[in-house]
């Protein structure tokens, strides 16, 4: 019984600690948590992406391209953990579906800075590097890049395509590399400058930002350019990508825009956790009145499952929006759900006159199916609406089905520690009264 006593008080003392790091970290500013546009305040933009030149095999690596692109674009500008993600949605008024863009930029209220911020058209540019400079520093930046590179040579327009390939034997000696095409003015270009600049670096910036920095090895006339080096198969055709979409993106349209004030993110905050507050306090409350001690023991294992939560949305991160705080609202009451369960069997076994240790391994041996059935299928539906809802609706199914995760868990192994520890047969007297629930002893 000391055993169980003692391993009830390390989870309870972890819990506690769990607790404590979630707050200080967020009273500190150690790792806050990570706030949705609708919290934060900011501007959502929505793109739709013209395809209509796009074969149909390539419109995943193109819209990819474009995402990377504008991502780029964003956080050259500064700005703190923007959301670029793609998205399909269905036609107004039609029976098809079309692909669009949806960028949010926290902190950014001007709205029409942030849609100048997305509409310039990305840069790419072949520099050589100057004479005279022997070493390259490991981090260049757009506002360090003139240092050390000459203007462009050429730029997006001289390129006709890019694709990867492997050089090389077979197996292990294979070697991703990325070949360039340019197109006929480009490669008259081409072939001069390797032609005067054999062992010169000549890199590859896409919106001023180095992507690759390869040697000419050789004059090549042919306009043809590969670019070799310890690339991997994956980094080999994101880069191929990139150069095929980067300096022509995919034309975007905008359809839509959002301005969230923070004064707003701020009240809805509050809002959140004050209706948290409430529930929490009445769920409780409820299990306090109706079942007792175990209810007491429960809403302290609620307390050790909200700070696993709140623990696990700083450390994943998960991005808190409006609808995922419903979604944590929502999966507090489902945390308790499994105790009920529990408590109910446990109650019926106690009336056949078994002792407590007895009744609460037969309630919850017998209470498990009935957990495990309904929490799958609450996360079959969470994963659903994950797989198909919009960015608002994923949000939500992701809290939620996390919760309905932990809940579970916390559920059957936390409530059962402390049920067990208690050490309480509870055949008679004040005890059968604490086991007891509603107006019932028992």
């Amino acid at each position: 019984m000391l055993q169980k006593r003692l391993v009830a008080l390390a989870v309870l003392l972890i819990g506690f600690g769990i607790g404590y790091f979630v707050y200080a970290s967020n009273a500190h500013g150690w790792r806050p948590f990570k706030l949705g546009l609708d919290l934060s305040g900011g501007t959502q933009l929505v793109y739709r992406a013209n395809l209509s030149n796009i074969p149909a095999s390539d419109v995943a690596d193109s819209m990819a391209a474009l995402r990377d692109t504008i991502e780029r674009r964003v956080n050259l500008f500064g700005v703190s953990e923007p959301l670029v993600e793609t998205e399909t949605g269905s036609v107004l008024g039609g029976n098809g579906s079309e692909q669009r863009l949806l960028v949010e930029l926290p902190g950014v209220t001007d709205t029409r800075a942030a849609i100048a911020l997305i509409g310039q058209t990305p840069v790419l540019e072949f520099r050589l590097l100057k004479q005279g400079v022997t070493q390259l520093p490991q981090n260049l930046s757009t506002s360090t890049v003139s240092q050390y590179f000459e203007p462009a040579s050429l730029t997006g327009k001289d390129l006709s395509s890019a694709e990867l390939q492997f050089q090389g034997a077979t197996g292990a000696l294979n070697q991703s590399v990325v070949v360039l095409h340019f197109n006929s003015h480009g490669a008259q270009l081409f072939s001069d400058l390797t032609a005067k600049n054999v062992n010169r670096i000549f890199g590859i910036f896409l919106d001023g930002v180095p992507i690759s920095t390869p040697v000419i090895r050789e004059a090549i006339p042919d306009g043809t350019a590969v670019i070799s080096g310890n690339f991997s198969a994956d980094a080999a055709k994101t880069l191929a990508r990139n150069l095929n979409y980067g300096a022509l993106p995919v034309p975007i349209e905008l359809i839509e825009t959002q301005a969230v004030s923070g004064t707003l993110g701020s009240q809805a905050v509050h809002s959140g956790i004050f209706a948290g507050l409430i529930g929490i306090a009445a769920v409780m409350l409820f299990m306090l009145v109706w079942y007792r001690l175990p209810g007491l023991l429960a809403s302290f294992a609620l307390l050790i499952y909200i700070a696993l939560m709140l623990g696990l949305f700083m450390l994943i991160p998960v991005t808190l929006t409006a609808a995922g705080i419903a979604g944590f609202v929502l999966s507090i009451g489902m945390a308790v759900d499994a105790n009920i369960l529990i408590f109910e069997r446990m109650k019926e076994e106690l009336r056949t006159g078994k002792g407590a240790a007895e009744a609460i391994a037969d309630g919850f041996a017998r209470a498990w199916p009935s957990i495990r059935d309904s929490n799958i299928s609450s996360m079959i539906t969470a994963a659903i609406l994950f797989w198909f809802g919009t960015s608002i609706i994923q949000g939500f199914a992701l809290v939620f089905g996390l919760g309905v995760l932990v809940s579970m868990l916390t559920a059957i192994s936390v409530s059962r520690t402390f049920l067990k520890a208690l050490g309480i047969e509870a055949k008679s007297g004040a005890a059968r009264f604490f086991f007891g629930s509603g107006i019932r002893t028992m």
